[in-house]
């Protein structure tokens, strides 16, 4: 196997995507929300779609004002429809995001004949080829570095998000465990939820280029649940999402590049690998977890069952 400078730009945007996503996945995870994340990265496509067709390009900015807005608004109908139609959460939401979510196809379809647009590429994303478009190049001791766009953009949402967690972070969490307490304290708990869902809208459509709306989804979960198995404590927990995440961006990565030599496949697309990493992170956590994992939990009642027969 030969390793590429375009392998290791590969690697970085998929970390920074993995990073930015698993911070706001945390709270989501605590928050019984998990869901939320898929319903708002399905229904921004109607925000990215309008924004394409008003602006008649794919500028970041337009992008992210867009599926902000949907963003947030998908969390309204959702809290709307279970309050006011006395219908589950879990049922709102499924209203909600499918509903969103067709809508925005339909506008991709349409704005695909006027602007530069793919629609697969919004679905299932383009890591491969996200560090061909060049933003800018820095010079470092000599040597040109060629930033890509995509690690320009998700770096930035990275940050953003990583400010915010810093800044907002008691009244996160104590929104996250108890919104009733945080009002007693004080603290605006609706905002907190409109401020963690403009954060998991803009997270989402900043990665739609580089690993698509799809994948995205275990970016934003599954490194979060993992880290729940792994500690009790946030901060703890937010650290080991987020480097679970790039871990697995290296990962995937790899099996992308390796798996289909051994097991005879003709390829394998990284961004679907580093999802696939993902998973088998958390099927190692959920076996071997020192506290929650079952294999642990297996020993431990046998432990006791052993050290009640012997006394």
């Amino acid at each position: 196997m030969t390793w590429y400078a375009i392998d290791t730009w590969i690697v970085v945007i998929g970390a920074l995507c993995a990073m930015a996503a698993a911070l706001p996945g945390c709270f989501l995870v605590l928050r019984k929300m998990s869901m939320m994340g898929d319903a708002i990265s399905h229904a921004v496509l109607p925000g990215l779609a309008i924004a394409f067709l008003v602006t008649g390009s794919r500028a970041s900015f337009s992008m992210f004002i867009g599926a902000a807005i949907v963003g947030v608004l998908t969390a309204v109908f959702t809290q709307w429809i279970s309050n006011w139609g006395k219908v589950d959460s879990g049922a709102s939401m499924g209203i909600v995001f499918t509903t969103l979510f067709a809508v925005g196809l339909l506008l991709i379809v349409q704005a695909a004949d006027h602007v530069d647009l793919d629609p697969g590429c919004v679905l299932y994303g383009a890591i491969e080829l996200a560090p061909w478009d060049i933003a800018t190049t820095w010079t470092l001791g000599g040597v040109q570095l060629e930033i890509p766009r995509a690690a320009l953009v998700l770096g930035s949402v990275f940050l953003f998000n990583l400010l915010i967690v810093i800044f907002f972070f008691k009244e996160l969490k104590i929104a996250a465990f108890d919104p009733d307490l945080a009002t007693t304290q004080g603290i605006n708990a609706n905002l907190m939820h409109y401020l963690l869902m403009t954060q998991v809208a803009v997270t989402t459509v900043a990665s739609f280029e580089a690993v698509g709306s799809i994948i995205v989804i275990a970016m934003l979960i599954v490194p979060a649940a993992t880290a729940h198995l792994l500690t009790d404590r946030l901060g703890v927990m937010l650290i080991l999402a987020a480097g679970l995440g790039a871990m697995a961006a290296g990962a995937g990565h790899l099996m992308a590049l390796l798996l289909p030599g051994w097991l005879g496949f003709e390829s394998a697309t990284t961004s679907g690998m580093m999802a696939v990493a993902t998973g088998v992170f958390f099927l190692l956590a959920w076996m071997l977890a020192p506290r929650y994992g079952l294999l642990t939990k297996t020993l431990t009642t046998k432990r006791i069952r052993h050290s009640r027969e012997l006394s």
